[in-house]
């Protein structure tokens, strides 16, 4: 646990880099640029894997749970652009470098709120699963249940009488989560613009 001085000395730095630095130390950068790449590797290399997959006729648990390891790691990456705006109490300094750095990259990646990475209805489908299976088993108390995964056409999802757990459109790139749609090809497209700006070294300082 830090003492107090140690708190005032690591908010004073923190304020420097918000303020006179913009949220970025330059000699800072490479840190985040291998974090982001690490990220976007991943999640690149899950989409990959789930194209593989489709191609074997694998069944729709595993195609389903690579998509969702996809998603994790892709919101990953969002975090850095958007960071939370919770945080540590007793660190304003901290939250206002957190918000700048995050300010600071988007620009460095031409990234804007029009980002599919900035909407976080997916990732929070799966961060929060389980409370959003307790408010959807509440609220359909009648209909046709599907509780596996299973391959189809999203539109089964149209259906008022179906109630969909886990469904897949492979054709549409679209993922059905408790009658939900989720259409996932932006966020891999997203992620591979990312990347391929950063191996053209475009966001150097």
């Amino acid at each position: 646990m830090l003492l107090e001085t140690d708190q005032k000395e690591f908010e004073r730095r923190a304020k420097i880099v918000a303020e006179d630095y913009d949220g970025m130390q330059p000699p800072f950068l490479v840190f985040y640029q291998f974090s982001i790449r690490y990220s976007a590797e991943r999640c690149i290399e899950s989409f990959l894997h789930y194209e593989e997959a489709l191609k074997q006729e694998t069944d729709a648990d595993y195609l389903v749970s690579l998509i969702q390891e996809a998603v994790g790691h892709a919101a990953a990456l969002s975090r850095y652009f958007w960071p939370s705006p919770l945080g540590p109490k007793g660190k304003p300094q901290l939250m206002k470098l957190k918000q700048k750095r995050g300010e600071f990259l988007r620009n460095l990646f031409g990234l804007n709120d029009n980002s599919p990475l900035y909407n976080r209805d997916l990732r929070n489908a799966w961060e929060h699963f389980d409370e959003r299976l307790d408010v959807y088993l509440i609220e359909k108390i009648s209909g046709m249940f599907y509780p596996g995964s299973f391959i189809g056409s999203h539109k089964e999802a149209d259906n008022p009488v179906n109630r969909i757990f886990k469904l897949l459109d492979p054709g549409e790139e679209c993922l059905v989560l408790m009658g939900e749609k989720y259409f996932f090809a932006p966020i891999r497209d997203e992620v591979i613009r990312i990347y391929n700006h950063l191996d053209r070294g475009e966001n150097k300082l």
